[in-house]
């Protein structure tokens, strides 16, 4: 063991091999509960940005010392509650940008011991009560220090030397910094490092390489987040889902529950629990993991509406654990409408629902035998129908959960997967096949929207119009059919390809110029439908052939950065078509889409 230390204290390079093992059980716990804790609780404002950002003096910001008291402060309580949740490991704010640490650093500076009512290192219980309750514990630390004396930056406007001109005042802050990092490891050997302001400065001035080393020869299978100047082990993509399956091998969304990392009692805007488990559903069908954050008062309460949160969470996780925890990155994109998991060795395949359909659900392209079907946290074997390598399976309407319901498919061997391309239909087709039953008729519906998705349109050059008027020209043979497309001709007429995968759990077109975005919407969803990665503003979202407005909110848009913000639409039972429902979204110009990666903000 003395070896393998000095080894890493000396630059050995990590194998493959040592990176994987130490890597395995992040990979696995797939749930983080972020903590946002400081003294910006006391006035409920931005952490630290207060002050950078000139909102108000840093004096005025720092008088919030006086009103941290930690006074109904329980980390046990705390970490009872993260456990229930499901979450695996917790990263706690052991010293934000504003300087302020939480434990009772003897490197100078601001802590809650000396500086404020509390008069505690309120950091050193709650570390001990993660561990007691076999949680996996990361500490957060800011790599800025905007409050200390010998820091260059001290807001967005003043700086107070330069690196050049002082050089000696550098060096003072980074022993101070380190030196707080040193502390941190032989107290509490974390699992988990996550800085946070490296762009600030570059990986030479930080001493980057140097910090890992020295972590390392305190821990050698401790994980760095990437905010280190690249010197790390996961990316952290921050607030928006991505909407392309991330490259890393290791990732972490970071999220808050509303619009605010610490506590904030004027921020209502809160997520809904089914909202927050459909993205910890997409975090990991993509690979990844949910880092969601919590921020407590400043007498060391949870507010109640995270404590709701956390528990609706904690019922959905354990009820579905198996395929959550220790899973793997799911189907590719257009095998499922919807999330998905892996079990390691690809003989289980779990598919997260995002709606009820009225005809079974579907899945493409599955060569491999189907061993059986179940209903997860039940167990409840369902019946399966195999038409080539397409799947479809019936779900029993009382099977479903209240928030997102998942289904594990057992197979023979590690899951073969073929081709999802639809068969194109033509208009020919739709003349000469009449459908033998209501399953038929769906099937149909859904291979039609299929089709427009990806550009063949069989009414390109018809006389079909957009108000339906000349259907029955068409001669399609079967009337439900012709009666589904009389309804939608709108979203049918001159319509070509619709999204990429990966911005809707369902088929789309758009209209010929562009500007309007059809939705197709199996039977009936389980929560708001969402849009993600969509630039545009929307004017009006309506229901085709039906005419009902929808109103739509954002959630995780930061007026600071180019990342949209996640789209969600409440589409009530009482508009649904029996068949498959179409909404149409007239957008401000035609369409644009972010599908970069979503990297860490850098501003507030």
């Amino acid at each position: 063991m003395l070896a393998q230390l000095l080894g890493v204290a000396q630059g050995k390079k990590e194998t493959e091999a040592e990176r994987k093992a130490k890597m395995q059980w992040f990979g696995d716990a797939k749930l983080g509960i972020f903590i946002h804790w400081g003294i910006y609780a006391v006035q409920g404002i931005p952490e630290s940005w207060s002050f950078f950002n000139n909102y108000l003096s840093h004096e005025e910001y720092m008088k919030q010392l006086g009103g941290f008291t930690a006074a109904q402060y329980r980390p046990q309580e705390w970490a009872a509650l993260i456990k229930e949740s499901g979450a695996r490991y917790a990263v706690i704010t052991t010293k934000h940008h504003d300087g302020v640490a939480l434990w009772d650093s003897k490197m100078g500076g601001h802590n809650t011991k000396t500086h404020t009512p509390a008069k505690r290192d309120v950091l050193t219980p709650f570390v001990a009560a993660l561990r007691e309750k076999n949680l996996k514990t990361g500490l957060y630390f800011s790599l800025p220090d905007w409050s200390y004396p010998d820091y260059d930056v001290f807001t967005r406007t003043r700086s107070r030397y330069s690196l050049e001109k002082e050089p000696k005042r550098w060096q003072k802050f980074l022993g101070y910094y380190q030196g707080q990092l040193q502390e941190l490891s032989k107290r509490y050997n974390p699992d988990l490092y996550w800085f946070d302001g490296d762009w600030e400065h570059n990986a030479e001035q930080w001493q980057s390489e140097k910090v890992r080393k020295m972590l390392l020869g305190y821990n050698q299978n401790v994980i760095i987040n990437s905010r280190l100047n690249h010197y790390g082990d996961y990316a952290t993509p921050e607030q928006g889902v991505p909407v392309v399956r991330p490259q890393d091998a290791y990732w972490e969304l970071c999220l808050t529950m509303n619009d605010s990392w610490g506590y904030s009692p004027h921020d209502h805007h809160y997520k809904s629990a089914k909202q927050i488990i459909h993205t910890f559903a997409d975090c990991i069908g993509n690979g990844g993991n949910l880092l969601l954050d919590i921020g407590p008062k400043p007498d060391g309460t949870i507010p109640e509406e995270q404590v709701a949160l956390l528990k609706a969470l904690g019922r959905w996780t354990n009820k579905h654990q198996e395929a959550i925890f220790g899973t793997v990155a799911g189907l590719p994109e257009g095998h499922f409408y919807g999330s998905t998991t892996l079990s390691p060795d690809r003989k289980k395949l779990y598919l997260f629902l995002p709606t009820q359909p009225q005809e079974g659900i579907q899945v493409k392209g599955l060569i491999s035998p189907v061993k059986s079907v179940a209903l997860v946290g039940s167990n409840t074997p369902l019946p399966i129908e195999k038409q080539g390598s397409t799947a479809y399976l019936k779900v029993p309407a009382a099977g479903y959960d209240q928030d997102l319901t998942v289904v594990a498919l057992t197979f023979e061997e590690p899951l073969r997967l073929g081709d999802t391309a639809p068969e194109k239909l033509t208009l020919a087709t739709l003349q000469a096949k009449k459908a033998a039953n209501s399953a038929e008729v769906n099937r149909t519906i859904r291979q039609l929207a299929d089709n427009v998705n990806q550009g063949w349109n069989p009414f390109a050059g018809t006389s079909l119009q957009p108000d339906g008027a000349e259907t029955t020209t068409l001669k399609i043979a079967d009337k439900r059919v012709e009666d589904w497309v009389r309804k939608h001709a709108e979203a049918l007429y001159k319509t070509r390809a619709g999204l990429p995968a990966g911005h809707y759990e369902g088929a789309t077109a758009l209209s010929e110029d562009r500007q309007t975005l059809y939705l197709f919407l199996e039977g009936k969803p389980t929560g708001p439908i969402a849009i993600k990665g969509l630039k545009n503003k929307i004017h009006r979202s309506r229901v085709v052939g039906q005419g009902t407005l929808l109103s739509h909110e954002i959630f995780n848009k930061q007026y600071w950065s180019d990342i949209p913000g996640i789209i969600y639409l409440d589409v009530p039972q009482s508009v649904l078509d029996q068949e498959m429902t179409v909404i149409a979204l007239l957008l401000d110009k035609p369409v644009e889409l972010h599908r970069e990666a979503i990297k860490p903000i850098e501003s507030n």
